[in-house]
């Protein structure tokens, strides 16, 4: 069994998505929105929904946001599009990041798609993160 740092044992969906936030301005992420979906899906609590200028930038958040929380022993427990770099899912449990192409963004409408889910300032939701 996998021993992970005390700290992040027992994070909450919360803090995590506070952290993927942090990472995702520290890299330029644009157009950035968290969803709380707690009540409306069965598998996450959280979205973290952003852009990227470019495939490659898009890429690059995505990366910047596993590695960093690899580092911190929380490995995503899924991924998908890294490749292609238009639409790139990571998967942490109760944080499921979303990393698009500004086109790729606009044509699956996750924000649309899940209109119910209240929305979360991320400034208030980085007011709240523990620091590291």
């Amino acid at each position: 069994m996998r021993h992970l740092k005390k700290d992040y044992t027992d994070k909450e969906g919360r803090e995590l998505a506070a952290a993927c936030v942090r990472i995702a301005l520290d890299t330029k992420a644009e157009d950035l929105v968290v969803l709380d979906v707690r009540g409306l899906a069965s598998f996450t609590d959280y979205f973290v929904i952003m852009s990227g200028r470019s495939t490659r930038h898009v890429q690059g958040l995505a990366e910047a946001i596993s590695e960093e929380l690899r580092a911190k022993r929380m490995s995503s427990k899924h991924s998908e599009g890294m490749r292609e770099g238009l639409w790139v899912l990571l998967d942490f449990g109760d944080v499921v990041a979303h990393v698009f192409y500004h086109e790729s963004r606009a044509f699956y409408d996750l924000e649309g798609l899940w209109h119910d889910a209240p929305k979360i300032d991320p400034e208030e939701l980085l007011a709240g993160e523990p620091q590291a």
